[in-house]
């Protein structure tokens, strides 16, 4: 006999991080003070509409200078928790001091929507961003986020061709690649996943695009089944024609492991725009 999984523990970040409550208020914190910079220097196309609904926004911060390409940041909170791109706009720092254009869209939540109708808009905003601004396109998320642009380079991605052409690098942050095991929680009250839609939206059990090149990152202090699902990624796709790595960040948590992203020389910046 194999003993029982509480799946619902195993998804449960916050309540094993330290001071895990006030993470959300920090990020709201730094993110309001880097909109204002931008804002203040004429950087920032905030609300940018890439769909019907009120949550189909995306803000666009410009970079001073020659433009090296975009940068597309999708944030978590299981598809459900109510946040929005105005709590992210700090994770654009890294890739803006290198001269890329930093685009962080919102997104119409479930019960609302499924996790599937989620990935037709995030192909709506990431065709959107990149209509706003020429050149190479870099892909990131975390989390929920992290599924879903892992989500955009697989061969049934809701992105056009041109657009999947132009994709340099996919960085997905402590993704969820597998979401079978998501309908034993008590989240999927609101999430209302079934056996076809986890199949048919998991990265891991779908074809890479050929030749894209992603890294799946993942704090090394963060929940087990965290860890599981980022090298479950990894493992399955280096069998296809693509370049694959995996990447276990030392000391990081599942709350802690974005802040690279708001500085110019962490390696999870360097990774995500090729430098």
């Amino acid at each position: 006999m194999t003993n029982a999984i509480d799946w619902d523990d195993a998804y449960s970040n916050f309540a094993y991080i330290p001071d895990g409550a006030s993470y959300p208020q920090k990020w709201r914190t730094e993110a309001a003070q880097f909109r204002s910079e931008m804002d203040d220097k004429g950087l920032l196309k905030a609300d940018i509409a890439y769909g019907p609904d009120t949550r189909n926004r995306l803000d666009l911060f410009m970079p001073w200078g020659d433009l090296k390409g975009i940068m597309i940041f999708v944030h978590g909170g299981y598809w459900k928790e109510d946040f929005d791109k105005s709590v992210w706009s700090h994770l654009a720092r890294g890739a803006h001091a290198h001269g890329f254009a930093v685009a962080v869209p919102s997104y119409v939540l479930c019960p609302q929507v499924r996790i599937s109708d989620i990935t037709v808009q995030i192909g709506l905003a990431i065709t959107k961003a990149a209509g706003e601004v020429a050149g190479p396109i870099h892909l990131t998320g975390h989390s929920a986020g992290g599924h879903l642009v892992a989500r955009m380079v697989t061969v049934t991605s809701p992105l056009p061709q041109t657009i999947r052409q132009r994709i340099r690098k996919t960085v997905p942050i402590s993704a969820i690649t597998d979401l079978r095991p998501l309908m034993k929680t008590k989240m999927n009250e609101t999430l209302h996943l079934d056996a076809i839609e986890a199949r048919l939206e998991s990265p891991a059990l779908l074809e890479p695009q050929e030749g894209i090149d992603l890294t799946a990152w993942v704090g090394a202090d963060e929940r087990p089944e965290f860890i599981r699902q980022n090298a479950l990624l990894a493992n399955i796709w280096a069998g296809f024609d693509c370049s694959i790595t995996a990447v276990e960040d030392p000391t990081k948590h599942h709350a802690n492991i974005i802040e690279g992203l708001t500085k110019a020389d962490h390696p999870l910046t360097r990774t995500l725009l090729g430098l």
